[in-house]
């Protein structure tokens, strides 16, 4: 399908000394943190995703200049350097054969707001919930509200073009974004803004005039290649001079030269600050549960609701209703949102200032799905309390699909194809076909109302996983394509969707894009090996479980054999506790729940790691000690 080429600089080809010698002016020169053992790069070596790369070693800046200076010595030693924050990532974004520089820690300050303007600028280690927090007295918010956002960073937010469960109403980062302050891989400092506003001779400008001779060469490939669906990230956004999403990305119709560093995943830039646009707080919300008796009428009745103008559809399948119903804290939760036994609910959210307003929309989904078919199937509720209850369970979607037990687990790399709403439901019941074609069963949830679910085939990654992935991509792709849609439509490329870049933007983007990446970082000195040059998604060298996996056999002292259990991925059925081949009695099996996505960072309220919270130290984090332990 593509041809592979070596990164330009490698790390894993560098020697013993010049690591040793590495590590040695790092501690010399960076006031933070400088970890180069081998259990603090094996906590840093994976992310949400299903890879694991050790890095080289791992940096956490107490203060941009540190950031400057890791930027200039990895530099200098011929070193890649790769910037992470919460490390969420679902595709591998953030984790590489680098020099790791973790921003979460200490480069989490706001620098700067303005309320009258509705912006801030903060920088790339700021938590989404706690600027979320810092602004709600000022009855302003930043509305790309993902599910990670009690642990994610904006500095990652940016780098992956993060959507969010309410973008029908308020776009994606790329069009949240006003400005990036960054460094370049030369070491030189940046500003990206509106193109219009920078000086003649601007390194910034200069850069902007080549991708703009480049994007207008290619302007024919662009329209023809970009999926034209609100959710896509893939690639560079090489159409900023001529945009190809539904909404523009800037509101004005003005070039910024910041969006082509949206979803560029850390391979152009290192981010500094970020400048965000805000958002008043919605005065009222109210919120309708609908339930249906199949999966398929609510992917094909999508279409009609929003229509009614919702600030969010979002999904919960069967699966997730089952799985919620197991967790005591989930289960009174969700049943309030229960009529009879559904195979899917759709929560349809509407948003604004006139709470009687709201509640006749809630009267006329209520009739709009009477007229469809569905009488009585709309649980409404109005109340504030039981609406964030309901979030929190779709918020913890992931979670709860990952809490499955038994060796086969909810994989990520086609879980946020976006296709027009007029095609969901025949995608989704033609993907199931493939799914059971290869013997297993998908797991499905989150935004219906932007035709990108977020769908997961359950899959054994230690044994045949891997052959399974590869056939259900393929297929998975052909679909995509036959609906004009986006293989990548919120969690970007990384090492899962690399390869897929040439397939989906064609082979003359595809070299447009090593074009881009040649002009911002010669040496292929940031992130390497994602978006362009990117290795096979299946390579089994950079899996978590790699052919070699083996737990070592234990005798614990506790009781795990809940987790020692079997478990039929189409059918669902688990055979009793204990039962299972678990050489560790189940205790390896409650370590392999942890998916990575870090929601024990959170410094919200509910069960969390207070450890993490006393030394904001991925050492001490409940994530942390599982990687240390598988």
């Amino acid at each position: 399908m593509t041809s592979f080429t070596e990164p330009r600089i490698t790390a894993s080809k560098v020697s013993s000394e010049r690591v040793s010698a590495l590590a040695t002016r790092l501690r010399r020169e960076i006031a933070g943190d400088v970890l180069f053992d081998q259990a603090s790069r094996g906590r840093y070596a994976t992310d949400a995703s299903i890879y694991q790369i050790t890095p080289v070693g791992v940096v956490i800046p107490r203060h941009q200049h540190d950031l400057q200076v890791a930027l200039d010595i990895a530099r200098d030693a011929k070193m890649p350097l790769l910037a992470r924050g919460g490390g969420t990532s679902q595709c591998g974004q953030t984790v590489g054969d680098a020099l790791v520089v973790d921003t979460s820690r200490w480069l989490n300050q706001i620098v700067d707001f303005d309320p009258d303007n509705l912006t801030v600028v903060v920088e790339p280690g700021v938590v989404l919930d706690d600027l979320n927090r810092w602004l709600k007295p000022h009855g302003l918010w930043f509305p790309v509200d993902v599910s990670t956002s009690a642990q994610c960073t904006l500095g990652g937010m940016a780098g992956n073009n993060s959507c969010g469960s309410r973008s029908i109403r308020y776009g994606n980062m790329v069009h949240n974004v006003l400005g990036i302050d960054a460094l370049l891989a030369d070491g030189s400092e940046a500003r990206f803004g509106l193109l219009q506003e920078l000086a003649q001779g601007d390194r910034v400008r200069q850069i902007a005039q080549e991708v703009q001779r480049i994007a207008e060469r290619e302007n024919a490939n662009i329209r023809e290649h970009y999926p034209k669906v609100l959710r896509r990230v893939g690639g560079y956004n090489l159409d900023l001079f001529d945009c190809q999403n539904p909404l523009p990305y800037d509101a004005g119709g003005q070039v910024n030269l910041a969006h082509l560093l949206i979803g560029s995943e850390g391979t152009l830039a290192v981010t500094r600050r970020i400048k965000l646009k805000l958002a008043p707080l919605p005065r009222h919300k109210v919120l309708a549960v609908v339930n249906f008796p199949t999966f398929y009428q609510a992917m094909d009745l999508t279409q009609h609701i929003v229509t009614l103008d919702p600030t969010a559809v979002e999904l919960v399948d069967r699966t997730m209703i089952d799985l919620s119903m197991e967790n005591p804290s989930f289960k009174p939760v969700i049943e309030k949102a229960l009529i009879g036994q559904p195979e899917a609910l759709l929560l349809v959210e509407f948003a604004g200032e006139d709470v009687a307003g709201l509640h006749e929309q809630l009267d006329r989904l209520s009739e709009l799905m009477a007229d469809l078919g569905l009488p009585g199937s709309v649980v409404k509720m109005t109340e504030a309390a039981e609406q964030t209850a309901l979030w929190n369970v779709r918020k913890a979607g992931l979670n709860i699909m990952m809490s499955m037990k038994g060796d086969g687990k909810p994989v990520s790399f086609i879980e946020d194809c976006a296709v027009p709403l007029e095609h969901l439901a025949e995608y989704t019941a033609k993907l199931t076909e493939v799914f059971h074609k290869h013997g297993t069963e998908g797991t499905w949830y989150a935004h219906a109302s932007v035709g990108t679910l977020h769908v997961r085939p359950i899959l054994d990654m230690r044994r045949d996983g891997a052959q399974k992935m590869r056939a259900i991509a393929e297929e998975a792709s052909a679909l995509v394509r036959a609906y004009k849609g986006a293989f990548s439509g919120e969690h970007g490329d990384g090492l899962c969707r690399g390869e897929w870049v040439a397939w989906q933007f064609g082979p003359q983007l595809n070299a447009a894009f090593k074009e881009v990446k040649q002009l911002f970082d010669p040496e292929n000195l940031l992130n390497p090996g994602k978006i362009v040059d990117t290795p096979r998604m299946d390579d089994h060298s950079y899996f978590r479980f790699p052919k070699t996996y083996q737990p070592i056999p234990v005798t614990p002292v506790l009781d795990w054999s809940d987790w020692n259990v079997l478990r039929n991925p189409l059918t669902g059925e688990q055979s009793a506790p204990g039962s299972g081949a678990d050489p560790t009695g189940g205790l390896i099996g409650a370590v392999e729940m942890c998916n990575n996505n870090g929601h024990c960072r959170k410094f919200d309220a509910g069960t969390m790691c207070p450890s993490y919270r006393a030394t904001r130290n991925e050492q001490h984090l409940t994530r942390g000690r599982a990687n240390t332990l598988r």
